[in-house]
């Protein structure tokens, strides 16, 4: 674990993060399971960076982005062959945004509590944290199905917060999709729009409403970067 020059207590007590476009650039692999799917059905690839910004939305967006052709009932039936694909080269193709590893152990070694609230199923981001290392260092890790709501509904901040003993309002939030600030407005925790993730052509981050952008993940190592929390008042 890299050094900080921060002291104790210098970032929130305790951060959770959405996982797919804001610690993690998981586009590789879920363009190539998209491919997958269409080599199997018979048409071409489709070029990375069409289907990048649809990411974060989750599987039934790459799929209405790559199979608008089909009717919705043919389309649902795309998820789970879509699923399979992309568990059977998970991790295969996805990096760590720049600067993510040494964000992440700034906050270590300051004492933060740190965890992943995703929208992505949990048996799969399960899969993910030995591959990452994150095993034993992430406090909590919530899936879109893991809870009876998932985001925006703040019940999974809301948990996640109670499991790794931080109240919410001294938690901090970061996302790069707008139901990623939504949950976080509803559970009454700041939040940071991660502005390097994933975004349809013509969405502004503005209009969400979060507490703070940033344009890059090692700026998170600048303690004054964070959004005040209750327990680090101005």
């Amino acid at each position: 674990m890299s050094q900080t020059r921060c002291s104790k207590g210098a970032y929130p007590r305790g951060v959770l993060f959405d996982l797919d476009g804001t610690l993690l650039d998981s586009a590789p692999d879920m363009v190539e399971a998209i491919n997958i799917l269409r080599r199997a059905h018979g048409e071409p690839d489709m070029p990375h960076d069409s289907l990048r910004p649809h990411v974060s939305k989750g599987a039934r967006a790459m799929i209405g982005a790559s199979f608008g052709h089909l009717d919705p009932d043919a389309r649902e039936a795309l998820v789970k062959p879509f699923l399979d694909a992309y568990e059977g080269i998970l991790g295969r193709y996805c990096v760590l945004f720049d600067g993510i590893a040494e964000m992440l152990d700034a906050l270590e070694a300051d004492g933060t509590r740190w965890g992943i609230v995703t929208n992505k199923p949990e048996y799969l981001a399960k899969q993910l944290m030995p591959i990452l290392g994150w095993s034993e260092r992430c406090g909590v890790l919530i899936g879109g199905d893991s809870l009876p709501e998932r985001k925006p509904h703040p019940l999974p901040l809301l948990h996640s917060a109670q499991v790794i003993g931080v109240a919410a309002q001294d938690c901090v939030y970061v996302g790069d999709d707008e139901r990623d600030i939504v949950a976080a407005r509803a559970a009454g925790m700041p939040s940071i729009v991660a502005l390097w993730g994933y975004r349809l052509p013509g969405v502004d981050p503005l209009d969400w409403r979060g507490d703070t952008m940033i344009e890059r993940p090692l700026e998170l190592r600048d303690p004054a970067i964070w959004p005040t929390t209750v327990a680090h008042p101005l």
